[in-house]
């Protein structure tokens, strides 16, 4: 059973052209000997190429360069827009702050492949810093910045830097690579408690934090078990199917 790649018709066997809209009817097979109603013609040509052809492959750094533009143009419009027409607050900045946290993103995707994991990382910390303190401008204060701002993007980079190098250096598999996302997120938050209570109150009282840290402990635990056992391992990746 065979139909009209035209129109969709239900074609007979032995159709050469569809009845209702005359599309002619390929057969891959017959091809290379069509023969015609007075008796074999001559080769016909395959609606199809016959080599594979494969699409190009778009230029990461053209297509960083066309972002690096909008983004470029992006800030500059809003800051010239709060220089001359919307007057008053530095608004702006907090747009251009964004548009430079945007593309150090896209330098290690887009524009310079090779960059080292670290050191983009590293740029990432740096420009969301700088972002935070942009934005006090626009605040009118500076103490939350050096009190709280900063401390916590620090922090963050660092355990960010950790982690990925305990991925990249150390062994990686699934269980690792949750022992090290686990023991992440236990320090991280208690890092953020500490730092709020220290800003607020001058004082430091561990209160949720101790609650995800008690389970990722646990998980941890239960996650160095099993990479112990080698036994328990493989019945754990079997159940999970990992």
């Amino acid at each position: 059973m065979s139909y009209c790649v035209n129109c969709g018709v239900e074609l007979d066997a032995s159709a050469r052209e569809c009845p209702l809209c005359n599309t002619p009817v390929w057969n891959p097979r017959e091809l290379g000997n069509r023969s015609g109603k007075d008796g074999p013609g001559p080769s016909v040509q395959p609606p199809f190429p016959r080599e594979k052809s494969q699409v190009e492959e778009a230029n990461k750094k053209d297509f960083g360069l066309l972002m690096s533009m909008v983004v470029l143009a992006t800030a500059a419009t809003c800051g010239i827009l709060n220089a001359f027409v919307f007057r008053g607050p530095l608004w702006s900045l907090a747009v251009i702050g964004a548009c430079g946290v945007l593309w150090v993103i896209l330098i290690p995707v887009m524009i310079y492949t090779k960059q080292p994991i670290y050191v983009s990382l590293l740029y990432d910390g740096a420009v969301v810093a700088l972002y935070l303190y942009m934005l006090t401008f626009q605040v009118g204060r500076k103490d939350w910045f050096l009190g709280l701002g900063l401390p916590i993007t620090v922090m963050v980079t660092v355990i960010v830097e950790l982690v990925t190098l305990c991925i990249r250096k150390l062994p990686r598999s699934f269980l690792t690579v949750s022992l090290y996302l686990f023991t992440a997120l236990g320090l991280l938050c208690m890092g953020l408690e500490i730092m709020i209570d220290w800003y607020l109150d001058g004082a430091v009282s561990l209160r949720w934090s101790a609650v995800v840290v008690t389970v990722c402990a646990i998980l941890d635990i239960a996650v160095i078990t099993m990479l112990s056992r080698r036994r328990l391992r493989n019945e754990v990746r079997r159940r999970l199917h990992f």
